[in-house]
């Protein structure tokens, strides 16, 4: 079936061919924001005491559903992009503790599937829009360097992507250099210089059509052409949008500096709030919005540091300190910890869905989901099956979506840090393999060295009490399970 074919031609085709039948839409299409060290504190809506005006981010929010007890499988990049697109954890793979970097070997196996290459054989035009960090095949050259203007033997346009605008990694790692479908654009290559911190990038190659300041608008404008090209074809699609702010480096563009009293760091949030909106305008733009589900979420919580004490020098005083106030603000609301960590700030994100005509606007719900549910989700609404070698740890929430109870309860959740600790999330419960915050910050501990700790997280979302010593019987059910899910190389 040709990718060009008009909305009526599609259509026909489709009703032929027993994908859709007459008077029923067909699968609705796919829209996934995936910010970038967005803190859950830093979205208005999800923060009374916020300074920081997040309208676009809100007014999703107000159009969907609120998902309050949300997780990213890592507190930190690579892994929970792994865990998105693949439905599985990525501490089963090689990569057991941090991120790769822009030059990073491909961490995707080639026969692994992906929301990708899932959604095509159920008929869907995939892109992806954004930071990819998931390792890429560069050429080299003869002494093993790499060879940029060679071919890109692996990356998103080899994992399920028909369409692909991608930077390798973060923002802040080289080389700075856009790939589209494979291939490098904006040669030959020049130099960009180290910078501290809230500019903070590490020197390397830069391409001569990537300016730093400008690459959340030029994301956002990409997504929105991807979008307007849709509209004139009736095939479903996925857009995948992983933004690469607000991730160092802060650079808020010019006309949003002194957007809000909080520094560099909150005007960038407002930034991103801005790029929001041109995509989900130009999905109504589109005429697709009633069959569009758009979500949006973080890979893991913000890197800013909170400070209790009033004393404290913090952001809004110097722009180079990394951290803020309570007073002014808490990027990571009420929970303990930040970007990295083990605790609730490492990975409790921001998580929105509005499905016009499936969701209630402005519904609410404290169901625990991770981002690896979303495979199973999306394959769920567009009719797949899962076999057993995908998405191993993917639990559809279809369900909460449409405000019913679930068949059966969520496995446990794992949670993974920076460095390599593990716990194990149930219910109220909450079990930390290990003795710190196996990020971070201070204690940052040790993975599955005593003593452990326990959280009652219904009394207590901001891990001030360990209750280990108090709860025995629950903490070695945990461990178990934790054991168990580990082995069994699966959840579901």
């Amino acid at each position: 079936m040709p990718w060009c074919a008009s909305r009526s031609q599609w259509l026909r085709i489709a009703l032929c061919a027993g994908l859709v039948t007459a008077g029923v839409r067909a699968a609705p299409n796919f829209v996934i924001v995936l910010a970038d060290d967005l803190g859950y504190g830093d979205v208005a809506w999800l923060n009374e005491s916020s300074k920081i005006p997040t309208p676009n981010i809100d007014a999703l929010a107000r159009e969907g559903m609120t998902f309050t007890d949300a997780h990213t499988p890592s507190a930190v990049c690579t892994p929970t992009r792994y865990g998105l697109l693949t439905g599985r954890y990525a501490w089963r793979t090689k990569l057991k503790r941090g991120v790769l970097n822009g030059y990073g070997e491909p961490l995707l196996a080639s026969d692994r599937p992906t929301l990708g290459t899932m959604l095509q054989q159920q008929g869907y035009r995939t892109a992806i829009v954004g930071k990819w960090h998931l390792g890429l095949g560069f050429s080299r050259d003869e002494a093993g360097g790499f060879d940029f203007e060679g071919p890109i033997d692996d990356g998103a346009h080899t994992h399920g992507f028909h369409e692909s605008l991608i930077i390798p990694a973060s923002l802040d790692f080289p080389p700075y250099v856009y790939i589209r479908d494979g291939k490098i654009t904006g040669l030959p290559l020049g130099e960009q210089e180290a910078l501290k911190f809230p500019r903070f990038m590490r020197p390397g190659e830069l391409a001569k059509d990537l300016d730093p300041v400008k690459v959340l608008d030029d994301l956002a404008n990409e997504a929105a052409a991807f979008l307007a090209r849709r509209a004139r074809d009736s095939r479903p699609f996925l857009l995948y949008v992983p933004l690469t702010a607000p991730h160092k480096p802060v650079w808020p563009g010019d006309r949003f500096r002194g957007k809000t009293d909080l520094g560099p760091y909150g005007d960038f949030i407002v930034h991103v709030d801005s790029a929001v909106g041109v995509i989900t305008r130009a999905v109504e733009r589109s005429g697709l919005s009633q069959d569009t589900l758009v979500l949006l979420t973080s890979d893991n919580g913000s890197f800013m540091y909170r400070r209790d004490s009033p004393s404290e020098e913090d952001h809004t005083d110097d722009p180079t300190i990394q951290a803020y106030r309570s007073l002014n603000h808490t990027s990571n609301y009420v929970f303990r910890g930040t970007k990295a960590d083990i605790w609730e700030a490492g990975h409790r994100v921001p998580f929105l869905v509005r499905w016009p005509g499936q969701v209630s606007p402005g519904s609410r719900t404290g169901e625990t989901v991770c981002l690896t549910d979303v495979f199973a989700t999306l394959a769920e609404i567009a009719g797949a099956s899962l076999p057993a070698e995908a998405a191993e740890d993917s639990i559809s929430f279809v369900p909460t979506l449409k405000g019913q109870a679930r068949p059966r309860p969520r496995p446990p959740v794992i949670h993974h840090s920076g460095s390599g600790m593990f716990a194990i999330r149930d219910g109220r419960w909450k079990l930390v393999a290990g003795n710190g915050s196996g990020g971070r910050e201070k204690p940052s501990g040790k993975p599955f060295e005593r003593p452990y700790q326990l959280y009652d997280l219904q009394d207590d979302p901001s891990e001030k009490r360990n209750v280990y010593a108090r709860h025995p019987v629950v903490a070695k059910r945990l461990e178990q399970a934790l054991e168990r899910i580990m082995a069994q190389g699966r959840s579901r």
